[in-house]
């Protein structure tokens, strides 16, 4: 159990520590999401041949639209995020995108079949007012915060469709589903990236280090310790933990960067932070709990 929150507290720093990196490589977002999914996808498949780890092609088959369809969405999710990362603050690119969990518990009804509750009802208007408060935070010099943050909503889109798309992906595990989303990932963006550069990639030696911190350490390590921790936590463990990645890039920008976030920001931020937290957290199951342990110890 210890171990396993230590895996996934790790994954979460380095999750959230992404947009810092981003930021400093010379190259369009688009040609940074292909190598991230190159990079990391052979860094998990060397790992997982080093461990002697075996694929099941059998259960890969009927999985395969999903998966490639599920890569795609993974791999434009970067493309507007790290977009997202260019135009406003790491901190409201952060906040925007975790509306995926918002989108997702707006669209379960519809296509998960799940009802729609009253309390998340709530969550998803409060999450909507947070946003409103994000985005009518004041311009800074040199930076266009409305498209910013409409680059992290249409990230959290795609995201939100590849937590729904990986519903329905069966029989396989966590890292052999990883691995074959972020090769489908590359190889759907490539031919994009191929027809829109119109110049030669150059890469000096800083952007050339940083692009392989990317792809080793914030995905194919990042994924393996998440994938690691998650078999030995339980869903709300992990749910609660989750929320290290958007708080770590929040104070990791303000640390390092110097962007502040207004009382109004902050506010929304626990808004839609909070609405995200609701959707993860079986709060009827805690409260059972809680009132079977409040019974145990009065009498």
């Amino acid at each position: 159990m210890k171990k396993g929150k230590g895996y996934i507290t790790i994954s979460m720093l380095i999750f959230g520590s992404i947009g810092l990196f981003v930021r400093n490589i010379q190259l369009t977002s688009s040609e940074i999401a292909v190598a991230r999914g190159f990079i990391g996808s052979i860094f998990i498949l060397v790992v997982l041949v080093l461990t002697r780890q075996k694929f099941s092609w059998k259960a890969i088959r009927p999985n395969l639209v999903l998966l490639i369809a599920s890569g795609t969405a993974i791999g434009i999710n970067w493309i507007l995020l790290f977009e997202a990362y260019r135009y406003t603050t790491i901190s409201n690119a952060t906040l925007s995108y975790y509306f995926a969990p918002v989108f997702v518990m707006f669209l379960s009804p519809f296509l998960l079949k799940e009802k729609l509750r009253a309390g998340k009802l709530l969550g998803i208007i409060g999450a909507v007012i947070g946003m409103f408060l994000i985005v009518g935070v004041e311009s800074v010099p040199g930076n266009n915060h409305l498209l910013g943050i409409t680059y992290g909503l249409l990230a959290a889109v795609f995201y939100a469709s590849d937590i729904l798309m990986n519903k329905f992906i069966k029989n396989l595990s966590g890292l052999e589903t990883t691995i074959i989303q972020l090769t489908a990932a590359s190889f759907v963006l490539l031919p994009y990236v191929l027809v829109t550069q119109k110049t030669a990639i150059s890469l000096d030696m800083k952007s050339l280090v940083l692009l392989l911190i990317v792809g080793v350490i914030h995905t194919g390590i990042a994924y393996i310790l998440y994938f690691s921790a998650i078999k030995r936590l339980s869903g709300q463990t992990i749910a609660v933990l989750c929320y290290i990645d958007p708080i770590s890039a929040i104070l990791m920008s303000n640390i390092f960067l110097g962007e502040q976030l207004s009382a109004l920001q902050i506010t929304g931020g626990i808004l839609i932070l909070g609405a995200a937290f609701f959707h993860e957290f079986d709060y009827k199951k805690t409260f059972k709990r809680g009132v079977l342990w409040w019974k145990s110890e009065k009498y």
